[in-house]
């Protein structure tokens, strides 16, 4: 039932073929979201950058999302704030509003800021988001709650959690213009190349980056344990004959979400909990058994005969405490890993690859302690240099 991801399933403009004069002092892995923001960072400062993407640009995780920008990371609010303390989770949230807002001016018309809804499908889910609106706005974060809802929403969900900042972008035309930015900068992208884990060591640079997510572990095995694979599937519709949803919905823990395009397509995805373990393979291909609940779901939401056109998969890197691995990697020289965002990837992405490239060019980055390598749980995944 494997089929191409819709944001995949057009022409693209082909990127220029560039060729450094010399050896790089950079090698960059993965050409997703951060990958290709480390490359331009690097480049952005003068460093010779070469970019390794095992298929193309923007093919991998990047291209087969939902097309959501949120503020924030996979754990809630409250999760985040009992985890890690009220403090460093209110400048986790404030660094990915920053993250939002520079992914606003970087992609351009690619972006569209209508907010984000998060809708309570039952009622314990209901007194989570109550109490996440609380502390959000608490915090002097802007929120809003939405306790009536409008059709077709309204029969299926309690309440909502609006979030004005979020917004939904085009994955495969912001990356790929970020690697056009790359481009520019002086930055070598190097398509159809994967490389091996014996490899990493024999590179001539000076700092190489993993940037590859739900692959990580094939480049650093040591890190098994701490960055395993998760499968999403999706689906969408030909355009519908009318607008429903003017922003990305999300529900159930985010295990269903939703967008209508400007064009009135529908894009949903979710339902992976139906499979349970089954969806924690790399395996970018669809199952009946998820598709069939995609279906359900949909047909729940609209109500009216729609048309499937597109359905796809694609596999994210999700740790144990669901936030970002990034930073220097111990137990092997020079090497740095932006990976984990647990499908929060298109603005942690930008935010954690960003400060990965500055923390290699020896610019201080207090930010990266909360995600280092090193932190608790992760640092169980063992070393094993080389």
């Amino acid at each position: 039932m494997a089929t191409r991801p819709y944001w995949l399933d057009r022409p693209l403009a082909p990127l220029a073929r560039r060729r450094l004069a010399r050896a790089p002092e950079a090698v960059v892995v993965g050409a997703g979201v951060s990958g290709c923001t480390c490359a331009l960072t690097l480049a952005a400062a003068g460093w010779r950058v070469r970019l390794f993407e095992a298929g193309v640009v923007a093919g991998g995780a990047s291209g087969r999302n939902g097309g959501f920008a949120l503020r924030g990371a996979a754990p809630s609010y409250l999760e985040a704030r009992e985890r890690l303390g009220a403090g460093a989770a209110r400048a986790l949230w404030r660094l990915s509003e920053r993250g939002l807002a520079r992914l606003e001016r970087l992609a351009g018309s690619h972006f569209r800021r209508v907010g984000s809804l998060r809708l309570a499908a039952d009622a314990h889910e209901l007194e989570q988001l109550r109490a996440e609106h609380a502390a959000l706005r608490g915090d002097g974060f802007a929120v809003e709650w939405r306790e009536t809802l409008e059709r077709p929403l309204a029969s299926r969900y309690l309440g909502g959690l609006y979030q004005p900042l979020d917004g939904a972008l085009d994955p495969v035309l912001w990356v790929r213009s970020l690697a056009q930015r790359a481009l520019a900068a002086g930055v070598e992208i190097v398509e159809g190349r994967r490389l091996e884990a014996g490899e990493l060591a024999g590179l001539d640079c000076r700092a190489v980056v993993v940037a590859v997510d739900a692959h990580t572990s094939a480049l650093l095995p040591e890190l098994a344990e701490a960055v395993s694979p998760r499968r999403g599937q999706m689906i969408a519709t030909a355009p519908l004959g009318r607008d429903l949803f003017a922003r990305p919905h999300y529900a159930r823990g985010g295990f269903d979400y939703w967008q209508q395009l400007p064009d009135r397509r529908l894009l949903l995805g979710g339902c992976r909990d139906r499979a349970g373990a089954r969806e924690e393979t790399l395996d970018d291909e669809t199952s009946p058994l998820v598709q069939d609940a995609l279906d359900r779901l949909a047909a729940t939401l609209l109500e009216s005969p729609y048309e499937v056109t597109h359905r796809w998969s694609g596999c994210w890197g999700e740790t144990p405490d669901r936030l970002p691995l990034a930073g220097p990697l111990p137990g092997r020289e020079r090497t740095w890993v932006a990976c984990g965002y647990s499908g929060h990837g298109n603005v942690l992405g930008l935010v954690y690859g960003e400060l990965v490239a500055r923390a290699v060019l020896g610019e201080a980055a207090a930010e990266l302690e909360l995600v280092a390598p090193t932190r608790a749980g992760v640092a169980r995944a063992g070393s094993a240099p080389g």
